[in-house]
């Protein structure tokens, strides 16, 4: 664990001296020409031969001869060429200070995440029309971003998370990552530490090829080189200020009779304090009931088991699967029977790409009926003093149905598609201020 922080923090530092060093290459290349400008325009008018510097060299030895008819800067293509990489390593310099600008982040709260908390999968992965998303971002309530970040079959692209994340105008927000139960291994990322490439193909569980469709997997927690790709994209993403990590159905990824994942967030913790950040990881923990396991997280998060009439049940599991004893249990984490022994609880409308989950009733609902549904599960789960994450951007099964985004098999509660929710959730969003 010591030596990849070392070699993590060694190849960070290795680009930083880089980009500095150039710097301080072109800023000296613009100061000579300033310096060389003025001491031609002296030349015009004197002896050169008596024009010397500080150092009593003269200006020829130190510059060469000085002819008049050089041409003017804007002229010369080689200065217009330094020019342009001036201005390039200035603009990625920028770049930079405005993500640190407000560095360290304010510790996350979980206060915040349960009672301003919104759902909006891929945001900043590039899910969907980028600029209309981020405009509804920068337009709403929200102030927890849960799963902004999403790594499902895909590693995330950095260089495009950035860029997205200059575009959010609030800089006070709380950024998720999901860290996926499916990935692809075919996938290419650099892992620097090591100066190779990934090897997605060795982060597989056993028995999972082609789980989620060809070439993909479930990842396993106890693989050494699954253990590195999530230490690696998490020291990342809080490089970049993300401070809440979620583990996509940890009883896929993890073995619960060896687990993995205590040690894996120990190491994500110290990675954040060495960052000078605090973070939050959480997990979707199904019917997991180990109260151990359970208090390694600072969350669990799952779904509502929503009905077609906008209400829930009360049991421990949903009645759509669970009938009797020895079937299968989707959790309702509010119930006692996971939430006595939580640090603490998210529920949200859940999806699952098939007909008749969370989201996909919610989507068939009319206007009217969602608003509702939305403020009354609001009221009850925060009244419970759980967490209830509002709907921004998720999937949805194909042929669904209802209201949709941008495309039929995505979710979204901009005004400017079919569902139009946004100012509703804005509104159980805004009260909580009045």
């Amino acid at each position: 664990m010591e030596n990849n922080l070392v070699k993590s923090n060694k190849s960070g530092s290795r680009a930083l001296v880089g980009l500095l060093l150039t710097s301080f290459f072109v800023a000296g290349l613009l100061w000579g020409e300033i310096v060389f400008s003025f001491l031609k325009e002296r030349a015009e008018k004197e002896d050169p031969g008596e024009l010397v510097l500080k150092d009593d060299l003269p200006v020829e030895n130190q510059f060469g001869p000085i002819e008049k008819d050089l041409p003017p800067p804007e002229e010369d293509e080689d200065l217009n060429f330094f020019l342009e990489i001036a201005e390039f390593v200035l603009e990625k310099l920028e770049k930079k200070e405005k993500v640190r600008e407000n560095w360290p982040p304010a510790p996350p709260s979980m206060e915040k995440i349960k009672t301003k908390g919104c759902v909006t999968d891929g945001l900043l992965s590039g899910y969907g029309k980028e600029e209309k998303n981020l405009k509804m971002i920068n337009r709403s309530e929200c102030e927890y971003l849960h799963r902004a970040i999403e790594t499902w079959l895909d590693a995330p692209d950095f260089d495009e998370i950035e860029d997205n994340m200059e575009e959010l105008e609030k800089k006070d927000l709380i950024i998720g990552m999901f860290i996926a139960e499916a990935i692809d291994t075919k996938e290419d990322l650099y892992y620097p530490n090591e100066d190779r490439d990934f090897d997605f193909s060795k982060m597989c569980r056993e028995k999972t090829k082609n789980y989620w469709g060809e070439h993909t997997c479930i990842p396993d927690l106890k693989k050494k080189e699954y253990q590195r790709y999530v230490l690696y994209i998490t020291k990342r993403a809080m490089e970049m200020g993300v401070q809440s990590f979620t583990f996509g159905q940890i009883d896929h990824q993890d073995d619960l009779d060896d687990p993995q994942i205590q040690k894996i967030i120990n190491t994500m913790k110290i990675n954040a304090s060495l960052l000078g950040i605090e973070i939050v990881v959480g997990a979707q923990t199904n019917s997991i009931t180990d109260e151990k396991y359970l208090k390694f997280f600072d969350y669990i998060e799952g779904g509502t088991g929503l009905r077609p009439n906008g209400n829930i049940e009360d049991g421990a599991c949903f009645s759509r699967w669970w009938k009797k004893p020895g079937d299968w249990c989707w959790a309702l984490l509010w119930h006692e029977t996971y939430a006595a022994k939580a640090n603490n609880v998210l529920i949200h409308l859940d999806w699952s790409g098939k007909p008749g989950d969370d989201m996909s009733t919610f989507a068939r609902m009319s206007q009217e009926k969602r608003a509702q549904t939305l403020e009354k599960l609001y009221n009850y789960f925060t009244g419970q003093g759980h967490g209830f994450l509002l709907p921004f951007m998720t999937a949805l099964p194909l042929n669904n149905g209802g209201c949709y985004g941008e495309k039929e098999r995505y979710y979204s509660a901009n005004k400017k598609y079919s569902c139009d929710d946004e100012g509703a959730i804005n509104e159980i969003l805004g009260k909580e201020e009045e």
